[in-house]
């Protein structure tokens, strides 16, 4: 019984909650934590070296390169700032094709409701 009080004890104040991610989602991430390690290796620089020039971690870049959904966002924006790819994420939704063809179609959007004038 101690067992498992100890148990939910650690579970409950040490482990932080994953957010639940799709699995094609969970193998993005890890994929770009892989993508991020080999290009570590790459400039022949030891996780040490990296997670201090980032200001992280050991463990954390090790989150990191093991697609940990934990870790914040910004931790990885400073790992990829050391290692020269920052300006990657404004490619995201940069070249929002869905979206274009949707405001070329006319597609209307509700407008906000008009405001009430007090006397």
């Amino acid at each position: 019984m101690s067992i498992l009080i100890i148990f939910v004890y650690y579970m409950t104040h040490y482990m932080k909650n994953a957010p639940l991610l799709l699995p094609k989602l969970t193998q993005i991430i890890q994929v770009m934590g892989e993508n991020i390690q080999f290009a570590r290796l790459r400039r022949k620089m030891s996780a040490s070296q990296l997670a201090e020039r980032a200001g992280i971690s050991r463990k954390t870049l090790y989150n990191i390169e093991h697609g940990v959904a934990t870790v914040a966002m910004g931790h990885y924006l400073q790992v990829l700032f050391v290692l020269g790819f920052e300006k990657d994420l404004l490619e995201v939704a940069a070249n929002d094709l869905l979206g274009r063809k949707l405001q070329d179609a006319g597609i209307k959007l509700m407008k906000r409701a008009p405001k009430i004038k007090k006397d």
